[in-house]
């Protein structure tokens, strides 16, 4: 074969283009449920879900989702990566539709919980097939578009939720899925081919175990957590547990002659570094998108739309920075893209650090708009590392490490960032609420939102509960958004530490894990 060949699959770009439908339905549904949490509660329009219903409604799939991810990466290499996608579109598009017609809060937990079967089926997959249809040197660029499709698509769905609520029952942000999984459906039987892994051996079943059971564990006490406190045993227990069987994992993993990971991998620089940085990145992101949606609704009193419209400029420069972002390692390295990357996310999160009640709203826009520049300059480099340090082959394995701990990740930030801004939030509003009664103060100190129920009940002494309220929100929204900061930050030390430079010239056809294993062994 020549050097200049190129060994990419010749509808490459076409299979793409199907991939980044298949993803963009996945994607869509982490967010889009955020804008319809007010209807559903509502007993007329909605399901007359109660707050602790409402959190499971979106939890129940992050929780399925996150557990199942790893595992179906592995699967999708073994059993075929088009069977899977196409398995897992189908089931998406049947529990979209029991979600949109569920009867219950009940029925949509379920529903929700089916929906994250089949989209940890999805996205693995199609990272999967990227790094087996393109030829090396043009995989950079395809996953640049990929990555820049998953930022666009988190921005999408607030947006397309608002509207779809102004005009249609809250079912539709539901429905919206089923048409979109019919094309993709039809598209991947048409241009997608199948692969697998050439040498699948034996498969893990106490690995795969193991590892499902404790990123589920993991994931339940980190969310749990988050909703109501890390004071509880139960908590801790779910948490400690599932870091206990992650460790007899690791240790199984070690041991074993026909391991679903090679956990030897994490002693690769190239795949190590880029890992953790993707988990810092949006431990510190989904935090602060958490709560700058309360802060726009409630503090703002932008509506669903409008707070979904703000998203804009983030979805605009995902899409127009993550696919120049491979031209960029190419002419400077992924470590000096990730750096910049890191450094102008770090300074988005900081931001919100110092915005107050009446901040100028073209602030908050900024803001968005250079944490979408930020993160559309780390997430291809990183990927691309994590790929790159894999055979075409073991392609799942990275697709799925990389994206299983994008989803605990954030839950996680979500979980602690959220805790720090009750607290702080609680901490503040204690004195304001002392002489209200006992039903108004206990709303108004569980939350900013319970502040506003409880003073549409108050009648003249409603200003100031929401002025208190409102400062007391802004306060703690510094405190969350100053460690989020710190955290993305964390990530431009391990950059510069271990992120390789300039892409490397020798042995291109050996996997880089392959090369520097072999060097250890």
């Amino acid at each position: 074969m020549q050097p200049h060949e190129n060994t990419g699959h010749p509808r490459r770009w076409a299979i793409l283009g199907v991939l980044v439908i298949s993803l963009l339905v996945v994607v869509l549904d982490n967010t889009i449920l955020n804008v319809a949490l007010r209807t559903l509660a509502d007993p007329v329009h909605g399901l007359g879900a109660s707050q602790g219903e409402l959190e499971w409604a979106i939890n129940s799939y992050t929780l399925v989702f996150a557990g199942l991810l790893f595992t179906f990466g592995v699967l999708g290499d073994r059993a075929g990566r088009r069977r899977f996608l196409l398995i897992g579109l189908v089931l998406f598009g049947l529990s979209s539709l029991l979600s949109a017609y569920a009867q219950s809060p009940g029925q949509l937990i379920a529903a929700r919980a089916l929906m994250g079967i089949g989209g940890a089926a999805i996205m693995p997959v199609t990272l999967s097939i990227i790094s087996n249809v393109f030829d090396p040197r043009e995989r950079g660029r395809a996953i640049g578009v990929w990555a820049g499709a998953v930022g666009l698509a988190v921005a999408i769905g607030p947006i397309l939720g608002g509207a779809l609520l102004e005009h249609f029952w809250w079912g539709s942000v539901f429905l919206i899925n089923v048409p979109v999984v019919v094309l993709g459906v039809l598209l991947v039987a048409l241009l997608v081919p199948e692969s697998r892994d050439p040498r699948p051996g034996r498969v893990d079943v106490l690995g795969v175990l193991l590892s499902v059971v404790g990123l589920v564990a993991l994931t339940y006490g980190i969310i749990d957590g988050g909703e109501h406190g890390f004071g509880r045993p139960t908590v801790w227990a779910a948490i400690l547990g599932g870091v206990a069987v992650l460790a007899w994992f690791v240790v199984h993993e070690r041991r074993s002659d026909h391991p679903s990971l090679d956990v030897r991998l994490f002693r690769v620089p190239r795949f190590a570094a880029p890992v953790a940085i993707v988990g810092l990145v949006f431990f510190a992101a989904m935090g602060v998108m958490f709560f700058s949606s309360f802060y726009m609704q409630l503090v703002r009193g932008y509506s669903p739309l409008e707070t979904g419209l703000f998203f804009l400029p983030f979805a605009g420069a995902q899409l127009v920075f993550a696919p120049r972002s491979a031209a960029m390692v190419r002419r400077y390295g992924g470590r000096a893209v990730a750096t910049v990357g890191l450094v102008l996310t770090s300074v988005a999160l900081a931001a919100f650090a110092f915005i107050d009640v009446d901040t100028p709203i073209w602030v908050v826009l900024v803001a968005f708009f250079l944490q979408g520049v930020g993160m559309a300059n780390i997430m291809p480099p990183a990927t691309e590392s994590i790929m790159s340090a894999l055979p075409r082959e073991k392609a799942g394995v990275g697709s799925a490490v990389s994206n299983t701990v994008r989803q605990v990740a954030g839950a996680l930030g979500v979980a602690i960032l959220g805790s720090v801004l009750s607290a702080v939030y609680r901490q503040d509003i204690a004195a304001t609420v002392d002489g209200l009664p006992a039903p108004a103060r206990e709303a108004a100190t569980e939350s900013v939102s319970g502040a506003y129920a409880a003073a549409a009940q108050l009648g003249p002494a409603a200003p100031k509960l929401i002025a208190a309220a409102n400062d007391a929100f802004v306060s703690a929204m510094h405190w969350a958004a100053a460690i989020s900061a710190v955290v993305a930050a964390l990530g431009i030390l391990i950059v510069l530490r271990w992120m390789p430079g300039r892409p490397a010239t020798a042995t291109a056809d050996t996997p880089v894990a392959e090369r520097e294993l072999a060097g250890t062994t």
